[in-house]
């Protein structure tokens, strides 16, 4: 099912988009590698999806043969006869969780920066106007605006904090990364120190530091938790809630669906298994029009839940895992009606 619909899916894209591609003269070694990227990236989010459709498919077609009339009058159970779609799940389940924990990262990055350089230019991947972070327990920064191609950032604050009290702040008409040495340049520099009372205050025209931060950690890109494998997410979600950051909903998404595409596989095939296990008088059409109606009501509700949590305070883990849990129930239902 893969091998068939993703070459159309390149197809359809590339026709959609060659002349972008063409206008803002993008090199073909970088086009190729972005439809390779194109084809993990899709691969791993459609693959459930697929995998529901094929067993629909195959199974349809052995019970329009009668084929599984024949293993159960035979004696075989529906539990027997469930079991290598199982064990095909579980095979299929292990590659789908190596694939969205290390192979799918490394195509996103590759497919984002592509579709953001060559076919989003005037869209931005960042934010870049009024940035405030918290990048660790005691220091807090504002860029009133940066610009992402100069890497210069204007009207600069920064923040540290002893326990409640602020020990000293920094202002900066502009900052620049340095990437020579990694260190910042201050334009206009003025540093207010408050010490048992006492305030002192230090001024430069210029002045290079090196600032416990990351030029990323000042504009991380709205896509960053889709390019890093499982721990290295881990370590950035926490960062990011130590920041204050406004994206960890998106964030959550990304770490739950991790886990949840893989347990959807078990799911859906069961689904598929009792949808199509039985001889219907319009044959394979019936049941695969039935799969596909189910496929886009799966794809309904993972849509509408993921939005909810990324774009407000709804729990993550709710929204990931909600539509496995109905579809969980369904399955369930399903199973019992195709044993009797």
């Amino acid at each position: 099912m893969l091998l068939l619909f993703i070459p159309i899916g390149i197809t359809v894209d590339l026709a959609e988009k060659v002349g972008k591609m063409l206008e803002n003269k993008a090199p073909f070694g970088d086009v190729t590698a972005y439809y390779l990227d194109f084809t993990v990236y899709f691969a791993n989010l459609l693959f459930p999806l697929f995998l529901f459709l094929s067993v629909i498919w195959f199974t349809s077609k052995l019970a329009n043969n009668t084929e599984i009339v024949a293993f159960l009058s035979s004696g075989v159970s529906f539990s027997r006869f469930l079991r290598p779609y199982l064990i095909g799940s579980s095979i299929v389940a292990v590659f789908a969780l190596f694939l969205g924990m290390y192979l799918a990262p490394i195509a996103s990055q590759g497919f984002n920066e592509f579709r953001f350089k060559y076919l989003k230019k005037n869209k931005q991947v960042q934010k870049t106007r009024d940035v405030y972070q918290q990048i660790n327990d005691n220091d807090y920064i504002f860029v009133s605006n940066f610009s992402t191609s100069t890497q210069v950032g204007r009207n600069f604050t920064y923040e540290h904090f002893e326990g409640n009290e602020l020990k000293y702040k920094i202002f900066a008409s502009s900052i620049r990364y340095v990437e020579e040495d990694s260190s910042y340049q201050l334009t206009k520099y003025l540093k207010r120190s408050f010490e048992n009372g006492i305030e002192t205050v230090e001024k430069e025209n210029k002045k290079n530091l090196n600032l416990p931060f990351e030029l990323e950690d000042l504009t991380p890109v709205s896509y960053a938790a889709e390019t890093k494998p499982y721990s290295e997410l881990l370590r950035f979600i926490e960062a990011e809630k130590k920041r204050g950051s406004p994206n960890i909903g998106r964030y959550e998404v990304v770490k739950q669906k991790k886990w949840s595409l893989p347990v959807s596989i078990f799911i859906l095939t069961i689904i598929a298994v009792a949808v199509s296990s039985v001889k219907r008088r319009g044959g394979m059409g019936v049941n695969l029009a039935f799969g596909i109606a189910i496929a886009m009501i799966y794809v309904f509700f993972d849509k509408i839940f993921g939005v909810m949590a990324e774009q407000s305070n709804f729990p993550a883990v709710i929204a990931v895992w909600f539509p496995n849990f109905i579809f969980g129930i369904l399955a369930i239902y399903l199973l019992q009606n195709a044993k009797r």
